[in-house]
């Protein structure tokens, strides 16, 4: 997929998550063309990513489109912290949900959504 903006996009999408992001904003998403990656403090390993819809792009973000309408977000100090994270959506018998898979956690949950 395609970058752009002024900085790197530090994480990968795969195309089952982009298709998910894109069905999300479209059907959820209440006119909002953005969809934001961030890491919070919590979860059970110390860190948990996040995903927000959103209206406001700040000038230090890293914009990646995910088609002509629609983008993810990501603010440069999560950025840091997931770079080189891949995204995935996947399905299965229990649920389905997007996945983070981070090269750079020294641990991880059993629910894969935090990480240290």
């Amino acid at each position: 997929m395609e970058q752009t903006g002024v900085n790197e996009f530090p994480i990968k999408v795969t195309e089952n998550a982009k298709n998910a992001f894109i069905k999300a904003l479209k059907e959820e998403g209440e006119g909002v063309k953005s969809i934001r990656v961030s890491v919070r403090g919590g979860g059970c390993s110390g860190y948990q990513y996040n995903l927000d819809f959103e209206d406001e792009i700040r000038d230090d973000d890293h914009i990646m489109p995910l088609d002509d309408e629609f983008k993810l977000i990501v603010d440069p100090i999560s950025g840091d912290m997931i770079k080189g994270t891949t995204i995935d959506f996947v399905s299965g018998l229990n649920g389905s949900g997007f996945k983070f898979n981070n090269p750079n956690a020294k641990r991880t949950c059993g629910c894969g959504h935090s990480f240290s």
